[in-house]
């Protein structure tokens, strides 16, 4: 769980993602497609190519 602060910071992928990838794979995403690092208090947003779902890693 996770709570809304206005300090919180929310990155969004712009990319489609295979949503088949784990946390694993979105966190090397994270570091190699967006330069930051998985482990920081930031909320990372993934989308899937149809757009009607995301993938929150946190």
């Amino acid at each position: 769980m996770f709570r809304f602060d206005e300090g919180l910071k929310v990155y969004l992928h712009r990319d489609p993602v295979d949503f088949r990838m784990g946390i694993n794979g979105l966190s090397i995403l994270v570091e190699q497609a967006m330069r930051l690092n998985p482990m920081t208090s930031a909320l990372f947003v993934f989308g899937n190519r149809r757009r009607d779902r995301i993938k929150i890693l946190g």
